[in-house]
Parts: C-alpha cells; sequence; structure tokens
C-alpha cells in the first residue's frame, strides 16, 4: 500500500477538514498518480471534497464507525479487519491511503511508499501525518527539484521503507 499526502514543515496536513493549501502542481500530481487507482479514506476527508462526492475514476473506500453511513458509490467499510478483506481484491500497489489524520495514523505501518508533497513553510493547523523523517524505517528514495507556486517552495519526495536486510 501507499499512501499520499502534502505536509507543511511540521508535518501538518490540514486544519478545519480542509487543506492548508491548494498547489495546483500537487493537486494534479495526486489525480495522476490515484486515477484508476483504489484510494482509502475516511469520513472526513469524503466530506471535505466538492460535494462530498467520491472521487471520479477511482475505487473509493470510506473507513467510518458510523454503521449507518452512505457514500454515493463509495465502499463503505467500519473496522480494519472489514478493510482488509476489501482491499485483498486490489494489487496492494494500486492502493493509496489518501487521508486524514486518524486513517494514515492506523495505515502507516502497513504501507511500503510515501508520496509527499513537502511545503516549505509552517501552517496553523490541527491534523497532522506521522513524520516519517523521525521514522528509522522509513528512507527517502526520490526527490524533485525544489518548485514554486507564488512565494511557496515545496518538493516531491518518495519515502520507501527500508528492506530488511
Amino acid at each position: 500500500m501507499n499512501l499520499i499526502a502534502a505536509v507543511d514543515n511540521n508535518w501538518a496536513i490540514g486544519y478545519k477538514n480542509k487543506l492548508l493549501v491548494s498547489i495546483p502542481e500537487d493537486m494534479k500530481f495526486f489525480r495522476q498518480t490515484t486515477t484508476g487507482k483504489v484510494v482509502v479514506m475516511g469520513r472526513k476527508t469524503l466530506e471535505s471534497f466538492p460535494n462530498g462526492l467520491p472521487l471520479k475514476n477511482r475505487v473509493n473506500i470510506v473507513l467510518t464507525r458510523d454503521k449507518g453511513y452512505q457514500a454515493g458509490n463509495a465502499i463503505v467499510v467500519h473496522d480494519l479487519d472489514e478493510l482488509h478483506r476489501e482491499l485483498e481484491k486490489y494489487d496492494s500497489k494500486d492502493v493509496y491511503v489518501i487521508g486524514g489524520e486518524a486513517i494514515y495514523r492506523q495505515l502507516v505501518d502497513e504501507c511500503e511508499a510515501a508520496h509527499i508533497t513537502k511545503i516549505d513553510y509552517a501552517y496553523d493547523a490541527d491534523a497532522y501525518f506521522p513524520n516519517l523523517d523521525e521514522k528509522e524505517e522509513w528512507e527517502i528514495t526520490e526527490d524533485s527539484e525544489e518548485q514554486t507556486y507564488f512565494d511557496l517552495e515545496y518538493v516531491f519526495l518518495k519515502y520507501e521503507k527500508k528492506k530488511a536486510k
């Protein structure tokens, strides 16, 4: 499985159920990376999308404890066991965890790769991604040239779990 997120200098990802910033190149990267794939998210992440609708051209899986939750044409699961049973239908390389904080924290240890857009700024935030720089098992395997969007600088990083020797 993969993780995909945009984080700031403090590994923050959101504030009041919204992204910290919308960078067109980051949005394009997200679309290109996840289109045709499986995306796993929490209920609040789904509800933060335009009109609260699942993402087009992807299999959307929503993890929520709310047993009565309906999400259009998304697949709704209610615990990690149910999620794992659903994910058995797909190649794990095609599965992307897209948030929010609780979902990232629950699934980070099961993932092999993380696509991180690292924004050189510190925002006011109330949601955070696990800091992969503090986790010995993760290493940066790819990084882009520094990009700029107005006065924001950012890089695209790929973290991978270190292979057992």
